[in-house]
């Protein structure tokens, strides 16, 4: 599967060499897709408001214990097509916000990474 890289500084879509839209191949489009998904907040996709984590009702502006966070964000990630496991890495907290690696086993049993 092929998808729209997204620049890993600013989660923006990015331009390759000939000026075109980048775009990234599995297995690395697979893990982003995830981390995607990991930064998704409820109610965020106007076309499907079930998805997503519940940041907003149950982690911002409340005391979750990190592995209640960590759990969240790898069930948000194993909703992705393709993705068999998730593991979840947080790698810092800082101004309020939370930066961390995302591993995933796809069904091939191959392991990719992206950042979030």
């Amino acid at each position: 599967m092929n998808s729209l890289y997204l620049n890993p500084s600013t989660w923006d879509l990015a331009v390759d060499a000939s000026g075109n839209i980048a775009v990234c191949e599995d297995p690395y489009a697979l893990a982003q897709n995830a981390a995607t998904a990991v930064r998704t907040f409820l109610g965020e996709c106007w076309y499907d408001t079930t998805i997503g984590i519940p940041y907003f009702q149950q982690i911002l502006g409340h005391l979750p214990t990190l592995q209640y966070v960590k759990s969240q964000m790898a069930a948000a990630a194993e909703t992705v097509s393709g993705v068999v496991s998730a593991q979840v890495f947080i790698t810092g907290f800082t101004n309020r916000q939370i930066t961390g690696q995302l591993q995933i086993t796809d069904s091939t049993g191959t392991v990719s990474a992206a950042n979030f």
